[in-house]
């Protein structure tokens, strides 16, 4: 066995005896003489080693050489240029293709460029070789050598609209259709050439997941045609990653359109019971107080805003803080509501809390389109808090219904207080504004009263109720 034969037996990568000796005698060639075939073997294998990548994920840029296996998901356009100092302009065909791992735009120029258009198809898998680099939408190829595959079967779906579940990073020319659960302002910033820049922020769901949308500059603006419940589609958006969560992102040349379909979303979310302090969750239930919205000032002299909820499902109730414009969402007692991506936090009297700030997603969900919960236990058959079952007083009127009829006063239950009655009502106070609601684990109660109480505080209320409401005549 010649010292080239040894070095390739030891070699696993997909390369030919034949193609491996002729790399071998280019690479003598190229030392002039400074390294025999057994050098020149091993430093072949060294480079073939380091180009080899398990999948389309391990590319990266600043490797010199990258060799991968991936099915060919989009082929755009070809688009021409010109060089400096070139009296023929150059060409270029984005393609992309993906594995398993994920996918990556690869490039063809010139001649490539112009074989891709005849010769390629979606759905073919291809054999390429080419120079990992950081593009604008991410990891980019550009292609030095391709070949088909048609051996090597790539369990990765073809689609022409993709679903949140099968997006993955660096894929571009995306096309989604999802329902709208979340919308932020426009904000504006400054780029480094001193141009004004402007951003945006919305999230979608479909019935996969859902994923946050950034729309860039003149595609910003669009974040006001929509709010919370439409249907749209984003066209040629692109997959980035940001604090290690994927982002649908549309630029220029991409675009939000509105569209009549429909589109169900289900929020999968952790029983409130189980959340801990440091986890960032999704919860979901009903509304069961809702404070004021404060304003206050950071230290930056900037405004800031807040306003507190109380949410319950099935297996207990968490206060929710909601900033920014979180606090300005139209939702009140008996609301039912999803919260995405909320932080748990140490809050009133030990009492644990969330906090729904700009990466957090609120959304007022349909009442009638509750989970499909358990009627014996108010869970799902995955185990989540479901969103229309909630604990029960001795009535077995829910704590949501106990909350309507606290304020209207209508269809009294039997171990409720007539009109004009005089009673003592003690409970914790679950909502601090006009009226303070007192909740006492069984019944909750709205108070007028002009005494000053904070949320958590455990209180009784003495007076009349008239209008469902008990006018305090004294608390203690």
């Amino acid at each position: 066995m010649s010292d080239i034969e040894g070095v390739y037996e030891d070699l696993e990568a997909d390369v030919s005896l034949e193609e491996f000796r002729e790399a071998v005698e280019e690479k003598v060639d190229q030392m002039g003489g400074l390294a025999d075939e057994e050098t020149a073997a091993m430093l072949i294998a060294h480079e073939i080693g380091e180009s080899e990548v398990g999948g389309v994920a391990d590319v990266e840029p600043g490797m010199e050489e990258a060799k991968f296996v991936a099915k060919v998901i989009d082929i755009g356009e070809m688009r021409t240029f010109e060089r400096d100092g070139e009296d023929e302009d150059g060409r270029v065909v984005n393609v992309e293709v993906a594995d398993e791992t994920g996918s990556i735009r690869a490039a063809f120029w010139d001649d490539h460029a112009a074989a891709t258009l005849e010769e390629l198809e979606e759905g073919q898998v291809l054999r390429i070789k080419g120079r990992p680099k950081e593009g604008f939408s991410g990891v980019e190829v550009s292609v030095d050598e391709v070949e088909p595959d048609p051996d090597t079967e790539i369990d990765v779906q073809v689609s022409d609209v993709h679903t949140v579940e099968a997006l993955s990073l660096g894929l571009s020319s995306v096309n989604l259709v999802g329902v709208v659960l979340d919308t932020d302002t426009i904000r504006t910033f400054d780029r480094d050439d001193g141009s004004e820049g402007k951003v945006a922020n919305l999230v979608v769901g479909d019935s996969t997941g859902r994923i946050r949308v950034t729309m860039w500059d003149e595609r910003a603006e669009q974040v006001t045609e929509f709010e919370a419940g439409d249907t749209l589609e984003v066209v040629d958006g692109y997959v980035r990653e940001r604090d290690g969560s994927l982002e649908l992102h549309v630029g220029n040349r991409g675009a939000l359109e509105a569209v009549d379909a429909d589109v169900e979303y289900v929020p999968e979310s952790v029983p409130i019971e189980d959340v801990e302090i440091g986890q960032t969750v999704d919860i979901a239930g009903v509304v069961r107080s809702a404070d004021p919205k404060r304003t206050f000032d950071r230290d930056d002299g900037s405004e800031g805003q807040v306003r507190n909820i109380r949410v319950q499902d099935a297996t207990g109730d968490i206060r929710v803080a909601l900033w920014g414009s979180k606090a300005d969402t139209d939702l009140g007692p008996g609301d039912e509501v999803a919260l995405a991506d909320v932080e748990i936090q140490d809050g009133w009297q030990d009492d644990l809390e969330a906090s729904a700030g700009w990466q957090s997603t609120v959304t007022v969900l349909d009442s009638e389109a509750g989970s499909s919960a358990d009627a014996d236990d108010g869970a799902d058959s995955d185990g989540n808090a479901g969103l229309s079952s909630f604990a029960e007083g001795d009535d077995g009127a829910s704590t949501n219904e106990a909350a309507s009829t606290a304020d209207d006063g209508d269809d009294a239950g039997p171990d409720e207080p007539e009109p004009g009655e005089e009673i003592e009502f003690t409970g914790v106070v679950v909502q601090a504004g006009d009226p303070v609601v007192l909740d006492d684990g069984e019944t909750t109660m709205s108070v007028t009263t002009e005494a000053t109480v904070g949320l958590g505080e455990e209180i009784t209320a003495r007076g009349v109720v008239r209008d469902g409401r008990l006018e305090a005549s004294d608390v203690f």
